[in-house]
């Protein structure tokens, strides 16, 4: 039955590659001899007197492809595919509709070419990672989140820590104690410890006795040698608490707490100077170099409810706890905070605008600049908090319950880096505003565009990892494309100067950037495109000017098969500038093939010498 099916599949693709008819006999000859504006005029006349089928619209729509009229050769491309086309209509269906943004719309299209194509490398490509498109990043979206296995489905889990050793600590409230806590009637927090493997999973939780009491313990926080540890810890465990309701009820408040590791087991533990019955200290986090504590207090001075406080360590001795004001705190609940490596507080809070609850902010100590949200990735309409990061091993892991109970998530960090184009004449340095900057993929589809501001400048955020293309326009200048490669920086600045473009112009040419083809191919490509708009632009200015076309190749392959390529690509050219709006009577073409090289390298030309040779010239005649 398969074997069946492909004989059909390809039968079906043979009778759509032989569609050509009388009616559209002209037509074709005009497409086959690669004049492709009359071949539109003459595709169009047969679809306005009913006379067009499914080749007639494959062929308008090809014909519009090779003139890079984007926009037509879908609108056509769509008539086509109504009926079974052959696998490459669909592949460059697919390549108008990315150039148009409409990236879920081309995967479809890409669907069905790998079906038809499943050993071509492009399918191949589409079906590894079909969503390969990089959009600009959403500022608010820094994580990707998904579940861990050690959460319990009944009790809460929170205030996860990852060490550098692979041991993750969090609290929770499994235990199978019988003493519950009065407020929660649940069973009070213990810390626990599990080990991350190294292919992510954590090892079955167990608790860390020597540091659970009967009571309330955790969460936690560690030196970066893993040999210093403060925790919170109810104050019942230390008989530090109030009477209330004539001595009926004992309140007692968290406190902070030190512990060193000694064999292999927590000891040593001091209370913290700070501690008070008259208010909670509690959600610790130690900076890198151990020389500062973060933690959640509503001590009074604060602004709110609970407000997130900072003391400075020496040696044994504390500093007078400071509150880091409303740049994070505010009049609601903020808690849980987690001090990265590179100075990034992230904490939760229900005071801040966020999507409900408690939410996840994040700000760097290192700037002035406000909190951000995690974004909906990270955070719910639910309660989001006790978020830590391992920056050596850049894992994250935070609490929510979502689920309706406390949950921790794992979450992978985006990288993003922000790209600062500044845009200036070459010949005056003057700042150029309003000019297009349009960034692109390494498949060279465009992403978003901005214009530059009364500075010359704009700023895209995007992700780190891709290679992307920035290309930089304005009219009277030459346009600019800069190649950036992916980097982890958190900005990169990107200089680009333009040149006027009546300065492309000499006695004897007009002088643009190589028009590329694909290997093989004639039809005209976006970079081409790109190029060939300038030569427009200055034939408008310059409305006696004529224009030779000057196609060269490569010395692969023979003199004939070159000299052919050549005159192809020539005439292809000449079609997309009249396409333009440019008279056909001030254009002229020329292929040269292999004869004449700008590098003499015969049969041992290197790749960027075979590059340099492929080229066309714009020769001005008159």
């Amino acid at each position: 039955m398969k074997k069946i099916y492909s004989l059909l599949s390809i039968a079906l693709i043979v009778t759509a590659s032989f569609g050509q008819n009388k009616n559209s006999e002209k037509a074709d000859n005009l497409f086959e001899s690669y004049q492709y504006v009359d071949a539109i005029d003459a595709y169009l006349i047969l679809i306005k007197n009913n006379k067009a089928d499914a080749h007639v619209y494959k062929q308008l729509a090809d014909s519009y492809y090779n003139v890079f009229n984007i926009e037509e050769a879908t609108k056509w491309y769509a008539k086509a595919v109504q009926t079974d086309q052959d696998a490459e209509t669909y592949f460059k269906y697919a390549q108008t509709l990315k150039s148009q943004g409409k990236y879920k719309e081309a995967n479809k299209q890409m669907d069905v070419f790998a079906q038809k194509m499943p050993n071509d490398i492009r399918a191949k490509n589409h079906l590894k990672n079909p969503n390969y498109i990089p959009q600009l990043t959403d500022k608010s979206e820094f994580f990707e989140v998904e579940e861990t296995t050690i959460s319990d489905s009944e009790g809460s889990d929170f205030g996860a820590i990852l060490t550098n050793d692979n041991i993750l600590y969090f609290v929770s409230t499994r235990s199978n104690g019988k003493k519950e806590d009065y407020w929660t009637n649940q069973s009070y927090l213990d810390i626990y410890k599990s080990v991350r493997n190294e292919d992510g999973s954590l090892t079955e939780p167990e608790a860390v006795k020597s540091l659970n009491t009967p009571y309330h313990d955790g969460p936690i926080t560690l030196s970066a040698d893993g040999k210093t540890m403060y925790f919170s810890r109810d104050g019942h465990s230390e008989g530090s608490y109030k009477k209330l309701k004539n001595n009926k009820a004992k309140l007692a408040q968290q406190g902070l707490y030190k512990a060193n590791l000694v064999n292999g087991k927590w000891e040593n533990i001091q209370a913290l100077p700070f501690n008070s019955i008259n208010y909670s200290v509690s959600h610790p986090s130690l900076s890198s170099d151990g020389k500062t504590l973060f933690f959640t207090s509503n001590m009074p001075g604060g602004l709110g409810d609970t407000d997130i406080w900072k003391v400075s360590i020496s040696s044994n001795s504390y500093s007078k706890p400071e509150n880091l004001g409303a740049r994070v705190n505010t009049s609601g609940k903020e808690g849980f905070p987690f001090i990265s490596d590179n100075n990034i507080l992230y904490f939760a809070s229900s005071g801040k605008q966020g999507f409900g609850g408690l939410d996840i902010f994040k700000v760097e100590l290192n700037n002035n600049e406000d909190a951000i949200n995690l974004g909906n990735a990270v955070n719910t309409n639910r309660d989001d908090f006790a978020f830590s990061i391992n920056t050596l091993k850049e894992i994250g892991y935070f609490s929510s319950n979502r689920s309706g109970v406390d949950n921790i998530y794992l979450a992978i960090p985006i990288c993003h880096v922000e790209i600062i184009v500044s845009v200036k004449d070459a010949k005056t340095n003057a700042l150029i505003s309003g000019a297009k900057v349009v960034i692109k993929d390494s498949q060279n589809n465009p992403i978003t565009e901005q214009s530059s501001n009364s500075k010359g400048n704009t700023s895209f955020h995007v992700s780190c990892e891709p290679d992307y293309y920035i290309t930089i326009s304005k009219d009277g200048y030459d346009a600019l494309t800069i190649p950036v490669t992916g980097t982890k920086k958190d900005a990169l600045a990107v200089n680009a100067s333009l040149n006027p473009i009546n300065e492309m112009i000499t006695e004897t040419e007009v002088k643009l950037n190589n028009i590329y083809f694909e290997f093989n191919k004639s039809n005209i490509t976006q970079q081409g495109a790109f190029e060939l708009d300038k030569l427009v632009t200055i034939m408008n200015d310059y409305p006696d000017m004529k224009i030779l076309v000057r196609s060269h190749t490569d010395s692969q392959g023979s003199p004939e098969y070159n000299l052919k390529l050549s005159e192809r690509r020539a005439q292809s050219t000449v079609q997309y500038l009249i396409s333009k709006g440019i008279n056909k009577d001030r254009l002229s073409a020329e292929g040269i093939g292999s004869a004449d090289p700008k590098v003499a390298c015969k049969a041992n030309c290197t790749e960027e010498e075979d590059a340099q040779n492929r080229r066309s010239e714009f020769l001005i005649i008159k």
